[in-house]
């Protein structure tokens, strides 16, 4: 963990930070194992705790592009590599099913709702792209929805910002703390859900 906040709190001090925002959220689009979401709260936080409007705009560009570009790769993964992520759109998890059963008839409902549940973005871009979404159709939700994304991304600096009053270090934890609470809020209500299905006799 200490490694992270080190990795973390060396990016929100670079003058990089941009481009490596960019980067990072695309690279976790197939690969979600970077800590994109905790960098851009904690990069937003500090922007609005330090009034840096400038910034704020930066950051929502750079969200918006990197999350459109990694959609784009794992929707071209999805349609080209059915072995590699076939097992990720097929796995009978809730979201996976959730996903498939609105992808084609529905692909906004899919693209932009499953954005918000842990592991919603790499299940509903492959899926677009493993059943035949058309691009025409693909690509301007997928705008939409990083939109979203990204906004919500900022609203939480926004609310973090006078706690933190744009000190990194301050950002840098709530932004961790953020993204510790909103996991495990997703997988208490997942549980709960679950915990209510009936069973079958």
């Amino acid at each position: 963990m200490s490694d992270v906040l080190t990795v973390c709190d060396a990016v929100l001090r670079s003058s990089w930070l941009l481009p490596l925002l960019v980067v990072m959220i695309a690279v976790d689009a197939p690969f979600p194992v970077l800590p994109s979401e905790t960098i851009l709260m904690s990069a937003a936080t500090t922007a609005f705790g330090g009034g840096d409007v400038g910034m704020v705009f930066g950051l929502f560009i750079a969200a918006l592009a990197g999350s459109v570009l990694g959609d784009a790769v794992v929707f071209w993964l999805g349609r080209c590599s059915h072995k590699l992520l076939a097992r990720t759109v097929d796995t009978e998890c809730e979201i996976a099913a959730w996903v498939r059963r609105h992808m084609l008839r529905r692909p906004g409902i899919a693209l932009v709702g499953a954005r918000f549940v842990p592991g919603g973005r790499l299940v509903s871009t492959a899926a677009a792209g493993r059943f035949g979404l058309p691009v025409r159709r693909f690509l301007p939700w997928s705008i939409a929805s990083s939109a979203a994304w990204s906004a919500y991304m900022l609203l939480i600096g926004l609310a973090l910002g006078p706690v933190t009053g744009g000190d990194p270090l301050l950002s840098l934890f709530a932004g961790v703390a953020m993204a510790l609470a909103t996991a495990v809020g997703f997988a208490a209500v997942s549980k709960l859900r679950r915990s209510r299905v009936p069973v079958a006799s």
